[in-house]
């Protein structure tokens, strides 16, 4: 018989009812029913994609994933998305335990969450965002650092972090570059109450993401990384769906082998992502049962590619949160070496373990 774990008590598994300080990220087309459902039932805080689903199709997700687990798990929104508070209304009717956002909502929208009960948890990629955020009212931060995948800024997580523990009272979750045990010590000694992964959960069994592509991400070194300015827009209404048509809801778009990584996938990923006729909407053969269609990706007029060494210029600004109006809104994506050592492929109950 295997002995039980010791459970590690941190601030985060106290405030959200973990048994485990991990946080499985919400990303999008990847962090579905399955994934997140299999995450809480090992004990880690599973994070409902929503940005590229509609509406009826967030609340039919978390009722899966409610049907699949007792345990807590949340939902990621996008604040400036035009139909954040029918998310929101989502969230709150159906009992969800925590709203994490990829960009910082406003006070009034965290004072309504937080009077529903919910837990609101947003991502930042500065200092100052954090002080913000917190004073509004925010009951913990996921700072992520340059090395983490999806939106996020240009310091470095081992800089990041300290500067947000000794700024704020409530609750820091580090991200970027965390992937295994080693990792979550580093970040419990530099103050932080847990850490929060993406690419290392995208790689479980519990993921739906296909083999091919979990296969080049583990194939990746440290210099097989893609930093893009594309960015993907909010979710569809029902009035006007993915490329502007209405009614339209269909998977993200991949160009054509040799063009320029768009939409944030790196072209060995989108090679292995696009079969014939893939990208119009309704196309739908390729993705899994948890892999929802959502809005076409588009691309920010300034956006340059800079995987040969370019630096993208900086947008001026206060706004806040990684990808706001203050920041570059860099696009980390593909692995980053390492980023599945400690056996991709393992289910989700292996990363509980810390690899």
């Amino acid at each position: 018989m295997t002995a039980a774990l010791p459970v590690l008590e941190t601030p985060l598994t106290n405030l959200v009812g973990v048994r485990h300080p991990i946080v499985q990220t919400g990303m999008g087309w990847v962090a579905g029913p399955r994934l997140v459902s299999a995450t809480a039932n090992a004990g880690a805080l599973g994070i409902l994609a929503s940005a590229t689903t509609t509406v009826e199709r967030l609340r039919s997700a978390v009722r899966e994933v409610k049907s699949r687990t007792d345990a807590p798990f949340g939902v990621n929104l996008r604040a400036d998305a035009g139909d954040a508070r029918e998310r929101v209304a989502v969230i709150v009717e159906e009992g969800v335990r925590v709203a994490s956002f990829a960009l910082a909502p406003s006070r009034e929208l965290i004072a309504e969450l937080k009077d529903a009960g919910v837990v609101v948890i947003p991502s930042i990629g500065a200092r100052r965002h954090a002080e913000k955020v917190a004073a509004w009212g925010a009951d913990a931060v996921v700072v992520q650092g340059g090395e983490g995948g999806g939106h996020t800024g240009e310091v470095a997580t081992t800089v990041l972090l300290p500067q947000v523990v000794d700024a704020v009272d409530i609750p820091v979750v580090a991200a970027g570059g965390f992937y295994d045990g080693r990792g979550l010590v580093a970040a419990l000694a530099y103050g932080a109450a847990g850490v929060a992964m993406g690419t290392r959960f995208l790689l479980t069994s519990d993921s739906t993401v296909p083999d091919a592509v979990k296969a080049r991400y583990l194939s990746a070194s440290v210099k097989d990384v893609t930093v893009t300015r594309a960015w993907t827009p909010p979710a569809p209404d029902a009035a006007h769906g993915a490329g502007g048509r209405p009614g339209e809801v269909g998977p993200p778009h991949f160009p054509g082998p040799g063009g320029p990584a768009r939409g944030g996938v790196p072209r060995a990923v989108r090679a292995e992502l696009e079969p014939a006729g893939a990208g119009r909407p309704g196309d739908e053969a390729r993705q899994g049962p948890d892999m929802e269609p959502g809005p076409t990706r588009g691309e920010h007029p300034d956006a340059a590619q800079v995987s040969d060494g370019r630096r993208p210029p900086r947008r001026g600004g206060d706004g806040i949160g990684p990808n706001s109006r203050g920041d570059s809104g860099l696009a980390v994506v593909c692995g980053v070496g390492g980023a599945g050592d400690g056996g991709g492929g393992g289910g989700v109950g292996a990363v509980g373990r810390g690899g």
